[in-house]
């Protein structure tokens, strides 16, 4: 694969419209615009539930970006960040057929781009916040989630976390280790690493055993910190060296090469290593795997073995959400996300240390993921519309991409 024909494969069209019902005469055309079209949008007016009935909402996601923070290139604008957006948006329908629209915020006023996001959000079933920069994407989150009652979820912070705890609880059943007991150190403290951090926290990794650095180093008292890493100060202001001794887990989301040889060699029996910077992890993996041969690592990289990939959460927790109408996705939706996922690996005949979380093409993760987070959605008060979920979980089977 070179770059001529990646670029080859961009040209044209990737994605599009397409009309699901019939229109082939002057009857059809009546029904689907003037005048017949006027009965469900009257419908809708008095009651705007039925939008979900009478239009594409219910299978809608926009898929938001200001282009401030796109994969590893960093502030390359909107325009840069389109060929990102409709990509995620073939993803989406792809693995879980939700018609997905980029739409791209031309502003890096954190204020002005949730008011626009606001304003047009009752088009969508879900809005996808995408490749926004820390701290701001956590503002324009937790605002956009207050404010909205369908679900907004930043792939960048929630999408990792799942499929890194997922790789993570696998890794600890594999090398029989107890996650209240292990210690972990996180290098990276934007988007991903606190996400991830803060979902090790709620499947029980004790806050005291574990560290965050970020580029100036250990989050510690004495320091300032914006509000989001602060909730991760330590007493200590120790070095990286010293905080991988005799650790558990080392996560990653930051920069290539940061942990060393040595570094790793100081680590606890059995470790285990989530390296996700892209395009190269903050160790080789060759590297890696020569230095310790009792290790289990996972990377960003699809050339390696346990590939922490976002697209084996997203777009099943969206399905999920959409087809029981939940007004948002919340913790336990995404921790049903990570049980099913880590559950589907550890069925497989091919779990071991080299396969700690499935790949995207499991067929699996269509039914499995979306049908436990739409339970939880359900469980949990946030579902809009009542499903039996024996019915749910047969037509999720039947209809397997």
């Amino acid at each position: 694969m070179n770059n001529k024909e990646i670029l080859e494969y961009h040209k044209g069209k990737k994605i599009g419209t397409s009309v699901e019902k019939e229109i082939s005469n002057q009857q059809d055309l009546a029904i689907v615009y003037t005048p017949g079209v006027a009965v469900p949008a009257l419908e809708i007016e008095k009651n705007p539930e039925l939008a979900y009935d009478y239009t594409n909402k219910k299978n809608s996601v926009a898929v938001i970006t200001n282009g401030t923070a796109v994969l590893g290139l960093g502030n390359i604008g909107v325009l840069g960040a389109k060929p990102i957006m409709e990509g995620k948006c073939i993803l989406f329908k792809k693995f879980a057929d939700i018609d997905a629209v980029d739409v791209l915020v031309d502003t890096q006023d954190p204020k002005e781009f949730i008011e626009i996001v606001k304003k047009i959000s009752k088009t969508y079933g879900g809005i996808n916040l995408e490749d926004i920069k820390a701290p701001e994407c956590f503002e324009i989150e937790e605002e956009l989630k207050k404010s909205l009652d369908i679900p907004v979820f930043h792939d960048d912070q929630h999408g990792t976390a799942i499929v890194s705890s997922a790789a993570l609880l696998n890794a600890l059943k594999i090398n029989s280790k107890k996650i209240e007991e292990i210690k972990v150190v996180v290098v990276g403290a934007g988007a991903a690493g606190i996400a991830c951090a803060k979902l090790f926290l709620k499947l029980g990794v004790k806050k005291n055993n574990l560290m965050m650095f970020d580029s100036k180093g250990v989050i510690s008292e004495g320091k300032e910190y914006n509000k989001y890493k602060k909730e991760f100060t330590i007493k200590e202001d120790i070095s990286l060296i010293e905080a991988m001794k005799n650790s558990d887990v080392f996560l990653g989301t930051s920069v290539a090469n940061i942990l060393t040889a040595e570094m790793l060699e100081s680590m606890n029996e059995n470790p285990v290593v989530l390296a996700m910077a892209n395009p190269n992890p903050e160790i080789n993996y060759e590297l890696a795997k020569k230095t310790r041969d009792d290790l289990i690592i996972a990377t960003g990289r699809s050339d390696y073995p346990n590939q922490v990939n976002n697209v084996l959460a997203f777009p099943f927790v969206f399905r999920g959400a959409l087809d029981v109408r939940a007004k948002e996705i919340n913790e336990e939706m995404k921790i049903a996300a990570v049980e099913a996922i880590a559950k589907i690996a550890k069925e497989s005949e091919k779990f071991g240390e080299e396969y700690i979380i499935p790949e995207i093409w499991d067929k699996k993760l269509f039914s499995e993921v979306s049908f436990e987070v739409a339970k939880a959605a359900i469980e949990t008060g946030v579902a809009r519309k009542e499903i039996d979920l024996e019915e749910y979980k047969e037509k999720l089977e039947k209809e397997i991409l």
